[in-house]
């Protein structure tokens, strides 16, 4: 049975979508404050940890690509709740891990069917009526960026006062509690596209050549999210060396000052509502270039690094929203697909940014952080100019 292609979502429902999308993505990111314990507990080589990380970002990745576009053909109720089934399932094989390969193997199930996240956003853009589409995608983000960046907080609180599988057994009641109210919530909803699954991957290529929206939005999400990896990877080597010192708990405890970030995806939204979607991406590529004036004095002043972080993360939420909130204008019965295709370039430039941030601060310091910031800051403001100019 298909619902109405748009509805008045309840602020419950849209809360709840938030909440989940959150607790999802979450899970990604708990064994990154962990790593210190898990190889001490299950005697792994320091080496290896990194292991784990790369398996939760390799199969997220891969989730993306394979799963996502599945929300364009299939029953988005059943298609969703399958998928937090299954998330689940990883976070209890990673709770009762007791070697490196269990963990990694829980790790890679939750990362693979944690891309539900990315069902859910388009599922709620195509049930919001128009009007309101903007601000419930923004609040949809906001979930997000709090998963991204308080996970590693509740990680590490909870492994303060506890063995570190507790962080897994407590997030797999939280995802039992938040699948069953989905379960109850959800409106069902089943797209009419006649297509079969390698036609649906590669009509993503053809959205491409298609949309020039797309293009450009994509293009943008590489930039802020490349800006954002180059500061939060580093952030833990500035903040644990001179002049700081800072505790692991403290050096977490940052992500709240991030976390302020996501208050600006709900105005983002109203903007978009409105048909401020330009202005909302002017303001988010500006401020995303003058964040890295206070941070350029991050190694000498704790209030410039928090204001710093405040900025950056404020306005690649500025950015993300209003991307987003643009490509679901068009093609709604390709939703899925081409936030696929955003989501991948999205998650390539925070693939990027934390690679080349890691070789740039070992091999140059902070100013070489900064430098590239401010740089890629500058590509972002010319591509979009360039774009406006085009295609205005």
């Amino acid at each position: 049975m298909n619902s109405k292609q748009s509805q008045d979502l309840s602020n419950w429902l849209v809360f709840l979508m938030a909440f989940a999308i959150g607790v999802t993505i979450a899970s990604n990111y708990y064994a990154q404050p962990l790593l210190h314990s898990i190889t001490h507990d299950l005697n792994i080589a320091v080496e290896h940890a990194g292991s784990i990380i790369m398996a939760a970002q390799f199969s997220y990745a891969v989730g993306l690509l394979f799963i996502t576009p599945l929300g364009d053909k299939f029953e988005r109720k059943h298609l969703i709740i399958i998928l937090m089934v299954l998330s689940t399932c990883g976070l209890i094989v990673s709770a009762l891990s007791k070697n490196l390969w269990m963990l990694i193997i829980g790790t890679s199930m939750t990362g693979l069917f944690s891309t539900v996240a990315q069902v859910l956003i388009p599922f709620a853009a195509t049930l919001a009526k128009p009007e309101h589409r903007g601000k419930i995608v923004g609040t949809l983000m906001s979930g997000m960026l709090l998963g991204i960046l308080l996970g590693r907080a509740f990680a590490g609180a909870i492994s303060t006062i506890a063995d570190w599988h507790y962080v897994y057994w407590i997030a797999t009641g939280i995802m039992v509690i938040v699948t069953l109210l989905l379960s109850i919530s959800l409106p069902t909803y089943r797209n009419t596209i006649n297509i079969n699954y390698f036609q649906l991957l590669w009509s993503i290529s053809s959205l491409y050549k298609q949309e020039p929206i797309l293009r450009i939005r994509s293009l943008l999400a590489v930039i802020s999210f490349a800006l954002f990896s180059l500061l939060w990877t580093p952030l833990a080597f500035l903040l644990s060396n001179d002049p700081y010192h800072y505790s692991d708990f403290i050096i977490g405890l940052f992500g709240i000052a991030g976390a302020a970030g996501a208050l600006g995806s709900p105005i983002v939204g109203r903007l978009s509502d409105k048909g401020k979607g330009w202005l909302a991406t002017t303001i988010g590529l500006c401020l995303l270039l003058l964040s890295w004036l206070p941070l350029s004095f991050a190694q000498y002043s704790i209030i410039a690094l928090i204001l710093g972080v405040v900025i950056l993360d404020f306005s690649v939420q500025v950015t993300h929203v209003s991307n987003m909130s643009a490509i679901y204008q068009i093609r709604p019965e390709a939703r899925s697909r081409m936030n696929t295709g955003y989501m991948v370039c999205y998650f390539i430039g925070g693939m990027l940014g934390s690679v080349g941030s890691t070789y740039l601060f070992s091999h140059y310091g902070w100013i070489a952080i900064v430098v590239s910031g401010t740089i890629l800051g500058l590509i972002g403001i010319i591509c979009w100019l360039f774009y406006t100019k085009t295609y205005s």
